[in-house]
Formats: structure tokens, C-alpha cells, sequence
């Protein structure tokens, strides 16, 4: 099977193409893998933070593990993280040890992005081509149906859910024609219901190539989002856009719509960014991967905190040159971050070398 990273950024428009269909079943098992994020991959020692060697053997998250991920305690400050396990559990983690302390809904729950605010937490679970947005008490209950979409992102201020509206990559969902009209993303009050949908591209613009959205992240300012996007098209990666939700009409291009520059080294033109998550002072938190190509060969992953204009601020790790780094998420203070390697759980402190937390996951997130 093709790698993640076989997945082109948007480039702008281009002329009208047919429509490939997409090579249904290969690319529908490549996009659900990145999605889902489900293969461990390969191994190599990660160098985090410019320090080599290889982080100690976490506990699972699939069961209820008695010894911790690493010898070293997390601090007391730390908020509280909750995770999607490869089994589709939605559990909450000790962070501390990894351990899992609540199972709040047993199974079916989908990656890569779980959302929370104001003691609810937001999750998606198949349902049909398109999916199922539902909600539990931070505190655990029965879970309740928001929307149809996938996705969920709430934003800080717990008034608006951002969710992706896209079928999954199967011929069956794909059908016969321009399969692009079926990708969108969705902004929705939760006081009135009100949904506002910014569609891929204008009709002007659609080439028949759908760009699925993989992950979405609030700006503090509960306007702006960054969009996290891949093609289906050729082998250059993926991409993070900020859409302006107060001035876009689209998602992938347009007036409001602004994709964040790749910027340094190594090989500044053939690397692409995997996905974002804002910082609370507008800066985001990325994976970085190196480099694109036919075939395609990731030979870096690079965990960096970056300013609005993408350039490097701080690295904070070094990661598997041959694992999908996802399910970015920064603390609302900004102190701690957390990602997947593969299936496996990074936790780091103030930008910081990150900790080994556990293993077994499709999603994590604060909350």
C-alpha cells in the first residue's frame, strides 16, 4: 500500500481533469489508514528535542495497565487527556501513566479528532458514507446525535462545533460523477442550530478531485480555523489552511483563505505540513514531513511550533521519519502538547522534550 504521505497539496486550480474515480479501493484504504491512523509502522529510535534514544515501553491504553509509560510523573497542572483506542473506545487517560480511568463510550467511536468544552465532549462514529457527530457528559452518560459529519472540532468558547461534511473514499460513496459537491465544511451553533457550509472549491475551480479535510483546530479568537486537507491527487503531501469563517466562502481557496508556508529545512519545496493545531497566540503547532515525491519517501517528521507566516519558532521533537504524525492538540494555555507517532501518545511540557505517554490510540485530545 502507498504511504500517508501520497497525497498532494492544493495548488490552485487547474483545468478540468476526469474524474479517477479515485482508484476506489486503493485510495479508500490509504485515506481511511491516515484517517484512522491506525498502522504502527516501522521502528527507528525518534531523536526528540535533538536528544536521541528510544522512549521506554508504554503502558496500553486498551486495558487497565498498573505501571506507567515512563519513570517520569507528570505535572500537577496538567490537564486532563482523552483518547480514541484502536478497539473505537473513547476512554479518559491518567496522564500521569496512560492508565485509562473511564470508559465513556465502549466502541464504534472514530479517529482522528475528538473535541471538548463546558463538560461535553464531541465524537464522530460511522454512520453510512458520512458519518455521525454525537456528544457524552464530560462526566460520562448517554451519549446524544448532534449532526451528521465527522470530524468534530468545538470552539474555545463552546458556541460553535466545526465538522467536516465528506464521504468516505469508497466507490460505493464516491458514485459515478464529480464526487467534489460532496466535500464541505460545516460551522454550526449549538444555541440555534444555525450551520453556515463552506463547500471545497467554487464550481469554477473544481478540477473532480476531492480534498478531504483530516483535522480542524480553533484560533483563540473563535473565528479562524486551521484546516488540515489532503488530495487525492499525485504524491506532494498534505496541507494546513486558515480559513476565516467570518469571510470564506470555501475551504480550499478564495477570499478568507490563506494555506500556511512550509518553511525551512531540510528540502523547503518537496516537504509538506501533515496538520496543525493553533497556539493561543495565533501561532500553530505542526507536523512537518520531508519529502514528497514518486514513489514517495518520508526520510524526516518534525514537530515544530510555528508563527502565523509558518516560519520556525521552536522544535519541539524529532519524530519517526516513517510513522503519520496526527492528532495535534495544544492545551488552551498553550503549556502542554500532544500528538500520535503511529499509534502511540506524545505528551510535552512547555515545548519541551515529549514523554512516551502509551500506546494503542487512534485520537487523543485535552479534556
Amino acid at each position: 500500500m502507498a504511504s500517508c504521505g501520497t497525497m498532494r497539496r492544493w495548488r490552485g486550480p487547474r483545468p478540468r481533469r476526469g474524474y479517477l474515480l479515485i482508484g476506489a479501493v486503493v485510495i479508500a484504504a490509504l485515506v481511511s489508514a491516515c484517517a484512522s491512523n491506525g498502522s504502527a509502522g516501522g521502528g527507528g529510535a525518534p531523536g526528540l528535542d535533538g536528544a536521541g534514544g528510544q522512549p521506554s515501553a508504554p503502558a496500553s491504553a486498551a486495558t487497565s495497565a498498573t505501571t506507567g509509560a515512563t519513570s517520569t510523573p507528570a505535572a500537577a497542572a496538567e490537564p486532563g487527556i482523552l483518547a480514541v483506542t484502536k478497539a473505537g473506545a473513547l476512554v479518559r487517560l491518567d496522564p500521569a501513566t496512560g492508565v485509562v480511568r473511564q470508559t465513556l463510550v465502549r466502541s464504534g467511536v472514530l479517529g482522528d479528532e475528538i473535541s471538548a468544552s463546558a463538560g461535553t465532549i464531541y465524537f464522530a462514529v460511522r454512520n453510512g458514507c458520512n458519518g455521525t457527530i454525537k456528544s457524552v457528559p464530560a462526566g460520562g452518560g448517554r451519549a446524544a446525535v448532534v449532526t451528521a459529519g465527522s470530524l468534530p472540532a468545538i470552539s474555545p468558547d463552546g458556541t460553535k462545533l466545526a465538522y467536516a461534511s465528506q464521504p468516505s473514499l469508497t466507490e460505493a460513496c464516491q458514485g459515478t460523477g464529480n464526487p467534489v459537491p460532496l466535500y464541505s465544511l460545516k460551522i454550526r451553533s449549538l444555541s440555534s442550530g444555525a450551520t453556515v457550509t463552506l463547500p471545497q472549491v467554487p464550481a469554477s475551480q473544481d478540477t473532480g478531485l476531492p480534498a478531504p479535510i483530516s483535522h480542524l483546530s480553533w484560533a483563540a479568537d473563535n473565528n479562524h480555523l486551521a484546516v488540515s486537507i489532503a488530495s487525492v491527487e499525485d504524491n506532494e503531501g498534505w496541507a494546513v489552511n486558515v480559513v476565516d469563517t467570518g469571510a470564506a466562502h470555501y475551504y480550499l481557496a478564495g477570499s478568507g483563505v490563506t494555506t500556511l508556508p512550509v518553511t525551512g529545512a531540510p528540502n523547503r519545496a518537496d516537504s509538506y505540513l501533515r496538520e496543525g493545531a493553533y497556539l493561543p497566540d495565533g501561532g500553530l503547532f505542526v507536523s512537518r514531513a520531508c519529502c514528497a515525491g514518486f514513489p514517495v519517501r518520508n526520510t524526516s517528521r518534525l514537530m515544530w511550533e510555528v508563527g502565523p507566516d509558518g516560519v520556525l519558532r521552536h522544535q519541539v521533537a524529532v519524530g519517526f521519519a516513517d510513522l503519520d504524525h496526527t492528532s495535534l492538540a495544544v492545551s488552551p494555555d498553550g503549556r502542554w502538547l500532544l500528538y500520535l507517532a503511529g499509534n502511540d501518545l506524545y505528551v510535552s511540557s512547555g515545548g519541551a522534550r515529549p514523554r512516551l505517554l502509551t500506546t494503542g490510540l487512534i485520537a487523543a485530545a485535552w479534556g
